[in-house]
């Protein structure tokens, strides 16, 4: 069956600037969006957790995203992320996004609730019909609580809409069984990490923070493993993104490093929303010598050909 939306390339989840009153800052996210379709990515996300989606209400969420939808100006594609604890609120932004005219919703499994597997696909597809998008399933076991697992998939895949799933769980086994037993369901890498091996199992696309400030050496990655099947050239990429995604991930300060890496790039990107914090200034240093050895790297790589 031919997907009704093909999720193909680098889909960035944006992160939200905000002012030191914590208002969002329009003009920093719209320098973000620009940054981005000129830098080359193939998509973008709205209300991601990476936008910080948490600390912020449907009302605000829904207004970020009309925002990005209307400064994209239909150049790229743009993805709603309909996450929330409470299903009245999903399906509100999944409602949203349909009158907004969006391409897309990226759907998650609700935090905390341990939904089990019926009740987690009731759910889906009560927001897969408010929206009647395409949809790209967000499996993250790790902060939800509990897994998409086969009698999930075999329950929402009965809906034309559902297809495409965000794999953020870390087991590389959950890759083998989408590539072999749901190859209807597009795959795309939700753990940085893995890249490689998702690329290598037929992924299409890579949902990916750190490409809200390195979307070059994001694409060049895409580019080498996906479209030109080079791993050779794409396991000398990933190895020069390596100590980055450890640092991304240490010490659950993702976000925080997501946009200092944005500000490093001259869009300042503000506070973040409580309960988090900036980086301290040994965080952000490590970062920066980290982020200098990379593009220094991949720009090597790149001019070898």
């Amino acid at each position: 069956m031919t997907p009704i939306f093909k999720f193909e390339g680098i889909y960035t989840p944006v992160v939200t600037p905000f002012n030191e009153d914590q208002s969002v800052n329009w003009d920093a996210l719209s320098d973000v969006i620009e940054n981005l379709i000129d830098k080359g990515v193939n998509g973008l996300i709205s209300g991601g957790s990476t936008g910080e989606n948490y600390a912020q209400t449907v009302q605000e969420r829904l207004e970020i995203a009309r925002f990005t939808k209307d400064q994209t100006k239909g150049r790229l594609p743009l993805i709603v992320g309909t996450g929330a604890m409470m299903t009245p609120d999903s399906m509100a932004l999944a409602t949203g996004a349909r009158d907004m005219g969006a391409d897309a919703i990226l759907l998650a499994t609700p935090p905390y609730s341990v939904p089990t597997e019926r009740e987690n696909a009731l759910n889906a597809l009560a927001i897969d019909k408010a929206a009647n998008l395409p949809v790209m399933l967000y499996n993250y076991p790790g902060r939800m609580g509990v897994h998409m697992g086969e009698e999930f998939l075999d329950r929402v895949g009965r809906s034309r809409n559902i297809c495409a799933i965000k794999e953020s769980s870390g087991d590389i086994n959950r890759v083998h069984l989408l590539a072999r037993d749901y190859p209807h369901i597009q795959m795309s890498c939700g753990m940085d990490d893995q890249a490689l091996e998702f690329f290598a199992w037929g992924a299409r696309s890579w949902v990916c923070g750190g490409s809200n400030f390195l979307p070059e050496e994001h694409v060049a990655l895409y580019q080498a493993c996906a479209v030109e099947g080079n791993f050779d050239k794409g396991r000398r990429i990933m190895s020069a993104m390596m100590p980055l995604m450890r640092v991304l991930e240490q010490g659950g300060k993702f976000i925080q490093c997501i946009k200092h890496g944005v500000t490093m790039t001259g869009i300042d990107t503000g506070p973040m929303r409580p309960p988090l914090k900036g980086l301290n200034k040994d965080d952000k240093r490590a970062l920066e010598q980290v982020i200098r050895v990379l593009k220094k790297t991949i720009a090597d790589i790149q001019a070898e050909g």
